[in-house]
Parts: structure tokens; sequence; C-alpha cells
């Protein structure tokens, strides 16, 4: 059994549908990150980073101890290669999911989160600040980020010819914002996202969400909004 080490974040969604697509048991463990239930090692595993998404595997690929992972890109590493599943085993597509991964990580996740933080975040918790600059900045990051994602989409169904990890890692990210320009300026990530949206196991993931008991809100996707009391005092997220 995995436990996943769970908080509203874009990130532990991709390792839902992960596991979801690779039909592995697991458990959610709500953590309250708005009381500081994250900065408690006990309530995340153990994890020295007191960030979400986490998962401790019970039964890891090894039969060693119960396995302690942390950072969203290794856990999906670690699922495909436990399973077998959403890797390409051939090294050239192989080495094409794995590129298109630590993009994801390195770049379509921060420039998102961070897009999003100047726009809905900073009002809220720096409202005599003028953030307009930041705002600008990342929002025309990101559009740069899905024009080469729209780019790369044009000739192929997924962004390694098969479904893989990488599709996994991006789509929480496309569907959580509006585009910085309009969806019709991104046809083929349009069509990508809604063959990926499509999926039993997606659709599984988000449907488990929205079941969660929680006292944060959803939004009209059905994903649970970002809890605000307390925030000011436990800046360590996700």
């Amino acid at each position: 059994m995995i436990d996943l080490f769970f908080a509203t974040s874009v990130n532990v969604y991709k390792i839902m549908i992960a596991m979801e697509e690779m039909d592995l048991g697991y458990e959610i463990r709500q953590i309250d990150i708005s009381k500081g239930e994250h900065l408690v090692d006990e309530n995340m595993g153990g994890s020295p980073t007191k960030k979400v998404p986490v998962i401790r595997d019970s039964n890891p690929a090894d039969g060693g101890p119960a396995l302690v992972i942390f950072e969203s890109g290794a856990i999906l590493q670690y699922l495909a290669e436990k399973t077998g599943k959403f890797l390409p085993v051939a090294p050239r597509a192989r080495l094409e999911a794995l590129q298109w991964l630590f993009w994801q990580v390195g770049n379509l996740g921060p420039v998102s989160g961070q897009a999003w933080h100047f726009h809905a975040f900073a009002p809220i918790l720096a409202p005599g600040v003028d953030n307009r600059y930041s705002h600008q900045r990342y929002f025309h990051m990101m559009s740069a980020l899905w024009q080469v994602l729209d780019r790369k989409l044009a000739a192929r169904e997924y962004l390694a010819d098969e479904f893989s990890i990488a599709d996994i890692a991006c789509f929480p990210w496309i569907i959580y914002f509006d585009p910085p320009e309009t969806m019709s300026a991104y046809p083929n990530i349009q069509k990508w996202r809604d063959r990926v949206a499509s999926r039993v196991g997606v659709r599984r993931a988000y449907a488990r969400v929205a079941a969660l008991k929680s006292d944060y809100p959803l939004n009209e996707k059905g994903m649970f909004l970002y809890p605000w009391e307390g925030i000011e005092k436990h800046m360590i997220t996700t």
C-alpha cells in the first residue's frame, strides 16, 4: 500500500493521476497546510522538505523497508519504473518522456505557479504592493511555455508519442489555469488536453479529489481552492 500525503496542490494531482492510471492502491492522508501540519515530521512521512507531494511505499520494488519519496518528478519516475507503465523502454523514447517530465518540473510548474501567485495570492497577501511587473513577467513566460508545448503537440498525440508520465506531469498545470491568451491560440494543446481528460484514470483521480471532505471550497473545475486561513504564518507550502 502507498500513502499519499495530500494537500491542495497541482503537483499532488499529478501523483493521483499516475496511481489511478497505474491501478495502484493508495491511501490519502490529508494535510492542512493552513494549520502548519506539513511542518510536523510525522505528518509528512519524515520527508525533509516539508512539501507535498510525498508518498510512502510500504511495499517497495526492492523488497526493503518502507520507502519515502518526495518531489513529484522523482515520484512519477519511481512509480513508472515500479509498475513498468507510462515510461517507454526504448532508450530514445524513454529520454523523450524524461526530458518533457523535467521540462514540466523545471519550467511549466514553477513559472505557472509564480504567475498564479502574482495573479491571485499577492493581492490578498500584500494588497499594498504594486505587483504589476511580476504579474506581467510571469504571464509572458507562461505564454512562451504554452507556445513550446503547442508546437511539440502539432504532430503527435502525446509528448513522447505514447501516453507517459510526461503527459501526466503537464496535464494538471494546463487545466488549472486559463491560457495566457485564449484557448483558440493553442489548438494542439486543446486537443491533447481533451484527449488526456477523457482517460478513465484521470477522471477517477479528479473524482476522488472532489469526494474528499475538506473545509476548502471547490472551484468550478472540481479542485480545491488554496486555504487562506493561517497562510501568512506557514509560507512553506508546495
